[in-house]
């Protein structure tokens, strides 16, 4: 993990502003979704990737079991 030094309070509704820097290094956009882990006691933020987790496709993905699967890859697995 890598210090960046910035520190920034939590709000009273438990917000903590990103800081535009960080956001455009990591392509983070308004209305973008962010996954949470927490690992410890750290608290990590990563950009959700809507992706099928077989083929990679980001078209007609649906969650299946907490996993993102596309349709097509669904069907095939029905073929199986």
């Amino acid at each position: 993990m890598k210090a960046t030094g910035i520190t920034r309070p939590v709000d009273p509704l438990g917000r903590v502003v990103i800081p535009v820097e960080l956001r455009r290094s990591l392509d983070i956009k308004t209305d973008d979704l962010l996954e949470v882990f927490v690992e410890g006691e750290y608290i990590m933020l990563k950009k959700n990737d809507p992706a099928c987790v077989f083929c990679g496709s980001k078209e007609d993905v649906v969650s299946v079991h907490d996993k993102n699967v596309c349709k097509a890859c669904i069907r095939e697995m029905k073929n199986l």
